[in-house]
């Protein structure tokens, strides 16, 4: 059933809640994703399976949740999981980012370690407004952005995306790969080589940059974005069950 959370930022965000033992698993989603995605489906399942607690959600503006898509940014959808993991689970969490919610994870661990156990991350983009998106239009379409507030660019999962303004800019507060990353926890970085939004590149220059005593990268031959097909799916249990099993 999907409950509400009303939070401190005056945001309504939907949930739902697995209880279980802990730590508990919270998986954060990806750009214009939401909580009944095939990944956050199968995960619930598995911890139910388990007996793990789980914490599935949807960002503001994004799926259920109150709020609109396009006034929001990455500090707003930091703020809700933040938000969400403070008042709905206990103690520190195994965090599942995908895509965007990869980047989320990141950000959670550098400003909030307290909350955080351990760290799968799946096709993550970290500082993807800045080195995709920003670094990826040409001129005409950086100065349509900064004079009209937003642009229109194609999506491979239906209408197009509205990229504003606000995100790019606030994106730019809330970069992780241009200063000091520690991942103090067991860590494990999954990435598909057919990938056509997240670059192997990407995968490689994270795993590159973050500190860390227990950090893997699984590469998976012909996987895509969606990192979805059984194999993938097992091999995100797969990890979450070594990140448990280091954590003993």
């Amino acid at each position: 059933m999907t409950d509400y959370l009303d939070t401190p930022e005056a945001r309504r965000i939907a949930y739902n809640y697995t209880p279980g033992k802990g730590p508990g698993v919270v998986f954060l989603g990806g750009f214009r994703s939401d909580m009944e995605g095939t990944k956050a489906l199968a995960l619930e399942a598995w911890a139910r399976a388990q007996g793990r607690a789980f914490l599935r959600f949807d960002y503001s503006g994004h799926g259920v949740s109150g709020g609109q898509f396009d006034e929001g940014a990455i500090g707003d959808w930091f703020e809700d999981a933040r938000d969400a993991i403070r008042a709905l689970t206990e103690g520190p969490q195994i965090l599942v980012g995908s895509s965007m919610g990869g980047w989320i994870s990141l950000l959670l661990a550098r400003e909030h370690p307290e909350h955080v156990a351990g760290l799968v991350t799946i096709a993550a983009a970290p500082d993807f407004t800045e080195d995709g998106y920003w670094a990826g239009f040409d001129k005409e379409t950086r100065h349509q952005l900064e004079a009209e507030g937003s642009v229109q660019i194609p999506s491979d999962y239906g209408d197009p995306y509205v990229i504003t303004r606000r995100l790019i800019n606030e994106g730019r507060t809330r970069l992780v790969l241009r200063s000091d990353l520690t991942l103090p926890f067991p860590t494990r970085f999954l990435q598909g080589t057919a990938d056509e939004a997240v670059s192997v590149e990407t995968a490689v220059r994270l795993i590159g940059h973050a500190q860390g005593d227990d950090m893997r990268l699984t590469l998976v031959k012909g996987a895509d974005h969606r990192f979805s097909e059984p194999d993938c799916l097992a091999l995100i249990e797969t990890a979450l069950e070594e990140v448990l099993g280091a954590l003993g």
